[in-house]
């Protein structure tokens, strides 16, 4: 797999596992967040097992820190492995192992399950430890800290890797058409202009892309839109759906016209074909994030990277932070490990060596002033634009159970709708009728 493209792809994706999981995670009465049942003894030899989720380079980077901190700490063991066949399967196997009682101390999860782990009362809660100044936790995205904190009384883990969207341009196309290159100042007035001066149907050459498959990369590059506009995704008690308002028809309006009015914005049923057809030269500009510039510097496309364009001077982003989910076990030794190791490989000093090695973005901006993090924007020029994009990401997305749903709801009608089926403003209302059903746990 190229270096971070399948990872994020797949996390996008709406978990087929999740309704399954939800329903399981209702039933289970176990207790959360104490560590308690033994007496606390940080000498003690302590097995924890950690499941990373990840594979490849990835894996070996993660295996080789473990091996770091059990060599400062002899008498911890750290069970280290990918946890299941792929990141995905994480999900189902967390549920299997809460109904048997076999769960790891520390596991990967897509920060779109949040809420549902912290439903399975097998989570911890580490609140009052990173409250810790040592930990630096207001240091972290508030979108990150967000994520952690799902329904905002427990804190279940750490953030794993922070990204967000920003806005990629293909600098040939825009040399070969004469059109002046995006800046951080560009409205969605800019953009779609733009983007109809580097439209060639002659050479099936389009200025924008957009998902229509429906999954959550259809859903989450519309969020900015919404907010951008001043709208919201969920009421203020997170209980029905409010995208369909004045901001969420506005932001979705725009989309129309540039797919179906200007015809500017090449349409993709699969997730996968915008990212080639960028990197060779057949879209002047896509809206992505981190995990594409590996293979942009692999095709040797000459591109330039920006923050999104914005609506009355904000340029608001989404990010969809993962999270080091922490599991009780009702040991303290246990407990106490698996907190100290995931503040130990969240710490800037290893995180240099895992997310900026690989390719992320680094978890904290303290990180970007690194040698580290100057060697790999030297690698995949335009990563320092997304990383200080980071500060665009104001709201966290959601972590309620019902939230798949959701997607699915309304990325459904906003691809309906970039395709010519339907107006806006009642495709929307259609989402939140489906959404809210989702929401309640009465639809799909």
């Amino acid at each position: 797999m190229s270096r971070t493209t399948a990872h994020r792809r797949s996390s996008l994706r709406v978990v087929a596992a999740a309704a399954a999981v939800g329903a399981l995670v209702a039933a289970l009465t176990g207790c959360s967040g104490g560590g308690g049942g033994t007496t606390l003894d940080p000498k003690a030899k302590t097995t924890i097992t950690w499941w990373t989720g990840q594979a490849d380079q990835a894996e070996t980077l993660l295996e080789g820190l473990a091996k770091d901190y059990q060599r400062q700490h002899p008498n911890l063991t750290i069970t280290v492995s990918s946890g299941a066949p792929s990141t995905e399967d994480l999900l189902a196997k967390l549920s299997a192992g809460f109904a048997g009682g076999n769960y790891p101390d520390i596991s990967y999860a897509f920060g779109s399950w949040a809420s549902q782990l912290e439903a399975s009362n097998r989570t911890l809660d580490i609140t009052k430890q990173v409250a810790d100044p040592d930990v630096d936790w207001e240091g972290l995205s508030g979108a990150a800290r967000g994520t952690a904190q799902p329904t905002g009384r427990r804190t279940i883990g750490f953030p794993a890797l922070v990204d967000n969207i920003s806005l990629l341009y293909n600098k040939t196309l825009f040399d070969e058409a004469g059109v002046a290159y995006p800046t951080d100042q560009w409205t969605w007035d800019d953009f779609r202009k733009a983007a109809q001066q580097l439209t060639d149907t002659s050479t099936d050459t389009y200025g924008y892309a957009y998902s229509v498959s429906g999954s959550e990369d259809t859903t989450w590059q519309f969020w900015p839109h919404l907010w951008q506009q001043g709208g919201e995704i969920l009421s203020t008690d997170g209980k029905k759906a409010a995208f369909d308002s004045a901001a969420g028809v506005q932001g979705l309006t725009l989309l129309r016209d540039m797919a179906v009015t200007d015809k500017s914005v090449y349409l993709d049923q699969t997730d996968t074909k915008y990212g080639q057809l960028f990197a060779g030269g057949r879209i002047a500009m896509m809206t992505s994030g981190p995990w594409q510039l590996n293979a942009l510097q692999i095709a040797k496309t000459n591109y330039g990277v920006t923050v999104l364009p914005g609506t009355n001077g904000n340029h608001e982003t989404v990010s969809g932070p993962d999270l080091w989910t922490l599991f009780d076990h009702k040991d303290a030794n246990r407990a106490h490990w698996a907190y100290e190791f995931t503040k130990w490989l969240t710490d800037p000093a290893q995180d240099l060596k895992w997310n900026v090695a690989y390719g992320n973005l680094p978890l904290r901006e303290s990180e970007t002033s690194s040698a580290e993090f100057t060697a790999q924007v030297k690698a995949l020029p335009g990563l320092e634009v997304m990383a200080a994009n980071s500060a665009n990401a104001k709201h966290t997305r959601p972590t309620v159970a019902g939230y798949n749903g959701l997607s699915e709801a309304i990325g459904d009608q906003i691809a309906a709708v970039l395709q010519g089926q339907g107006d806006p403003a009642s495709a929307l209302k259609t989402a939140a009728t489906k959404a809210d059903e989702a929401l309640a746990g009465t639809g799909p």
